[in-house]
């Protein structure tokens, strides 16, 4: 496409209704985002890789110093809007429209289309998600199947949200400047661009999620982005809310402060429970204490993941934010009913422990899981939109708390290492093929799943763990299991996908050094 805006260029094909989405407008504010804010994105990314230096060296992360003040003060967020009073049951998806028709119609009080972890960043997906997004805004997304069903919404919609990308990602298919556009920026810009004004129209806003914050200074950068955006587009100021998925061990010791950065445009936090597994992994990837068991092993319950969910809890009740619990990803299988009812049991015992621990909301990914988390909220609320009121106070967390991940008869096993082994390549070889939100094992999973799948082989085999078996885990026996576990799911006629996502899980378990996300290697890898 010719360039539309002095110094950006689009390097991606045309797709279906792009010029509806790239405009010569949305261009340029995109673009005004970028520069305004991309050198300060840049210095914090070094600022990751120079902490992550220092943890190598032997730092123990804690709370910090510089920023009791903030810890005690009496400070609260701004209140919420009317239509994020009441969350007490999400639904996450990818920004694609079938599943956006069924996740808006679902009967959850709230939707996060995600442009993240569950959709696979073609070029394709990218500007298709946020044509079905401008679509959702203005009520008018439908989608037909090939054999000819129609979906189209409701008139009962589920509040929507949006998940740009993270910081660490670019968008390669947009330059400004002759760089790569951060995707971030990218993601955020459009959406706010197309829908802010619409979405402020219709009695609402542009709201969004923030994933994989590592500090309180990257909250600081999407604030003063949502204040420039709010600006530049002429919309009051604290029209843009935002929730913080707590997913990374770091920031787990800055919820006070992310809070506090963004209280204007505060929607309270979180807890990604997933992404949080894989960042303790990856933080501490050269400590053998840090040495987590079968993923399956490491529930919710476990002492770590409890003190990080109840601090989670307090940290927002405290600043009268919302606290929102995690992802209960299971899939109901009508062609296994025992299978779907105890998975159900399960998913109801998860949601009565957030409920009990005070969490306002909780996440779940297909809509027959809406009326299970439903129901066990309602219990607990009644005609209550929350429980903010319960501020927690006998919670006391300590940095140990957060940092002791030993789990009592937990082990690392043949089964452990096969699973991890098919997980990730399922997934890798659907992500590749442009599905970021992959049916796997009866759950939907998403790129969390492949980062903690993979980042537990390369923790395994570099700390020469032993398994429960005796046996040692190594490089042999890595190749062996993913021979097998290779050669099995292509005799079952899977994914095309799958030799090249054997190839790329093969570099990241077997490489010396840790990457720190697998996309930043398999972006250039993808399909289109």
């Amino acid at each position: 496409m010719p360039d539309l805006v002095h110094g950006v260029a689009i390097l991606g094909s045309d797709q279906p209704r792009s010029s509806e989405i790239l405009t010569t407008e949305a261009l340029a504010f995109v673009a005004d985002l970028h520069r305004s804010f991309n050198p300060r994105r840049l210095e914090l990314l070094e600022a990751r890789r120079e902490r992550q230096a220092r943890l190598d060296a032997g730092e123990q992360p804690g709370f910090l110093a510089e920023t009791a003040d903030v810890r005690a003060g009496s400070w609260t967020v701004a209140a919420a809007p009317d239509d994020l009073h009441d969350r007490r049951v999400e639904i996450t998806g990818p920004a694609e429209a079938k599943m956006m028709i069924n996740a808006l119609n679902s009967g959850a009080r709230v939707f996060m289309a995600d442009l993240e972890d569950a959709l696979s960043p073609t070029w394709a997906n990218v500007v298709g998600g946020q044509v079905a997004l401008r679509d959702a805004v203005r009520q008018t997304l439908s989608f037909r199947n090939p054999d000819g069903k129609e979906y189209r919404l409701g008139d009962q919609l589920a509040t929507l949200l949006v998940r740009p990308r993270g910081w660490h990602l670019d968008e390669s298919h947009v330059t400004v400047d002759g760089s790569p556009i951060s995707a971030s920026l990218f993601d955020f810009g459009l959406f706010m661009y197309h829908n802010a004004a619409e979405r402020a129209a219709r009695g609402t806003g542009p709201y969004f999620y923030l994933p994989k914050l590592e500090s309180h200074l990257e909250a600081r950068l999407w604030n003063d982005v949502f204040v420039r955006a709010q600006d530049r587009l002429g919309i009051p100021q604290g029209s843009v809310r935002a929730t913080v998925l707590i997913e990374t061990i770091l920031a787990a010791f800055e919820m006070d402060e992310i809070l506090y950065e963004l209280r204007d445009h505060s929607a309270g936090l979180n807890a990604g429970r997933w992404d949080y597994i894989f960042s303790i992994i990856k933080k501490f990837h050269d400590r053998p204490d840090f040495v987590l068991p079968d993923r399956a092993q490491v529930t919710m319950a476990v002492p770590f993941m409890r003190s990080y969910t109840q601090l989670l809890v307090q940290t927002c009740h405290r600043r009268g934010a919302h606290a929102i619990g995690g992802m209960s990803a299971f899939i109901p299988n009508r062609r296994e009913p025992e299978v779907t009812a105890n998975a159900l049991e399960q998913v109801r015992i998860d949601k009565e422990r957030e409920s009990g621990d005070g969490f306002d909301g909780t996440w779940v990914a297909h809509p027959d899981l809406v009326p299970v988390a439903g129901g066990v909220f309602d219990a607990v609320l009644a005609d209550r939109p929350n429980q903010k009121e319960r501020l927690r106070p006998d919670v006391a967390i300590s940095a140990s708390d957060l940092l002791s991940v030993a789990i009592d008869g937990a082990s690392v096993t043949e089964a452990g290492v096969r699973t991890n082994v098919s997980v990730a390549l399922q997934y890798l070889a659907a992500w590749l093929g442009g599905n970021g939100a992959a049916a796997i094992n009866n759950l939907m999973e998403d790129a969390a799943t492949a980062e903690i799948s993979r980042s537990q082989l390369w923790q395994w085999l570099h700390h020469d763990v032993t398994l429960a078996d005796g046996r040692p885990m190594t490089a042999d026996l890595y190749s062996t299991v993913r021979g097998e576990e290779l050669a099995r799911l292509q005799s079952g006629g899977a994914s095309a996908h799958l030799t090249d996502a054997a190839r790329l899980l093969d570099a990241l378990v077997l490489s010396d050094g840790f990457e720190p996300f697998l996309t930043l290697i398999a972006y250039p890898k993808l399909a289109g």
